[in-house]
């Protein structure tokens, strides 16, 4: 965590436009911590005989989240800004705050868990604090034709491999959100209808940044 702390609070290099490419110091602290948790977890789900394709896959929001993270830390992309900014945020505070974990402190899953939870959260407010991006109502949409899109193809996985990404089977057994959005299937649809409100709380939230961006866009 102090990485990202310390990319955040103390900018080592500045950018003279949203469109640049982000510096080699930062997406050092903010990048790779992310890639060596990420490796590290899955040779420790090998070497501990849990890897398994219904449960190791990253189709959860949150590791979609996390691979769009680092995406977005390498290309800077605009679209993969929004996903991470609405569906990463939105998802890793929900997991955060209802963890689904087998395994507690000190063990290394725990740290895993928490460190790219909030590698996710704190990488969409760097990009909106630093590089000038800002979340727009056009983000919300997409981001919602983008989780819509991988819906199908997510529980077509579960059923192929007996899984339960993103909770398209069954809620999770540790307890979360789900258990106030309703009965399965219809926790789904309750679940999407939350999903628009912590966006658009999320673009209330910082749409100030929003407009300055678009400001200097024209």
């Amino acid at each position: 965590m102090p990485f990202y702390f310390f990319t955040i609070y103390f900018k080592t290099e500045t950018a003279t436009s949203v469109e640049e490419k982000p510096p080699t110091r930062t997406l050092f602290c903010l990048n790779h911590p992310n890639m060596i948790m990420e490796v590290l977890y899955h040779v420790w789900m090998i070497k501990a005989g849990r890897w398994d394709l219904s449960n190791s896959l990253p189709l959860e929001l949150c590791s979609i989240s996390l691979v769009a993270a680092i995406l977005l830390l390498w290309t800077g992309n605009r679209h993969l800004y929004d996903f991470v900014f609405f569906a990463g945020i939105g998802g890793a505070l929900q997991a955060v705050a209802t963890p689904d974990l087998d395994l507690s402190y000190p063990h290394f899953r725990y740290f895993h868990f928490f460190y790219t939870h909030f590698g996710i959260i704190l990488t969409a407010l760097y990009f909106t604090w630093m590089k000038g991006f800002g979340p727009t109502f056009k983000g919300i949409i997409k981001t919602m034709v983008a989780l819509n899109l991988l819906l199908p193809l997510v529980f077509a996985v579960d059923i192929f491999v007996h899984g339960n990404y993103m909770f398209l089977r069954m809620k999770p057994i540790g307890g979360s959100l789900l258990d106030y959005l309703g009965p399965y299937p219809w926790y789904i649809l309750s679940l999407e209808a939350a999903a628009i409100l912590m966006f658009i709380f999320l673009w209330l939230l910082f749409r100030k940044r929003a407009v300055i961006e678009e400001k200097l866009g024209s």
